[in-house]
């Protein structure tokens, strides 16, 4: 969290004049997708763009841990910068099959929250953070497709997958 506090503030302007006083609201979904073993050759960039990703989910759907605008328009703003500079970095890497993995838990979280369900959205992000970090599997993308189609099970198919895949890695719900 602290490296992404620090490129906001690199950059200036209204989200670096928004930033809360130091914060350590760390969560484990950057250090989750990192801990996967496609995440090998970068550890360090993968923590910063889930982490990123996530405090742009934060600032449209929930309370962000580094932004204190109180400004619900810049927040709005500030996520989309968020999300945009986590996928920007992800495609510097050139891993396509996570940058289409951050894409679908954006859309994924999205659907959840338009639904008004954020168990949901928040097994997208648990099961999004290992596909990043392990990729995916045939159960991984069939519980992604029952998201997509309000299936009730899906939430507990998406933990179940992401168990699967990141074993004992996974957080316990």
């Amino acid at each position: 969290m602290r490296r992404l506090q620090q490129a906001v503030r690199a950059e200036g302007g209204l989200l670096a004049g928004a930033l809360a006083a130091e914060r350590d609201g760390s969560s484990s979904l950057g250090a989750l997708a990192a801990a996967g073993p496609r995440s090998a050759p970068h550890r360090d960039e993968i923590a910063f763009v889930v982490e990123a990703a996530h405090e742009a989910y934060l600032l449209h759907y929930a309370e962000s841990r580094l932004f204190d605008s109180g400004d619900r328009d810049l927040d709005l703003l500030a996520g989309d910068r968020l999300y945009a500079l986590g996928l920007e970095r992800l495609a510097a890497l050139g891993d396509l099959a996570a940058v289409a993995e951050l894409a679908d838990i954006i859309a994924l979280c999205a659907q959840a929250h338009a639904e008004d369900d954020p168990g949901l959205a928040s097994a997208v992000w648990e099961a999004g953070a290992v596909a990043i970090g392990w990729g995916s599997d045939e159960a991984l993308t069939s519980a992604k497709g029952a998201a997509r189609r309000g299936d009730p099970g899906a939430e507990k198919a998406l933990l179940s997958a992401a168990r699967e895949l990141a074993g004992d890695l996974a957080p316990p719900r």
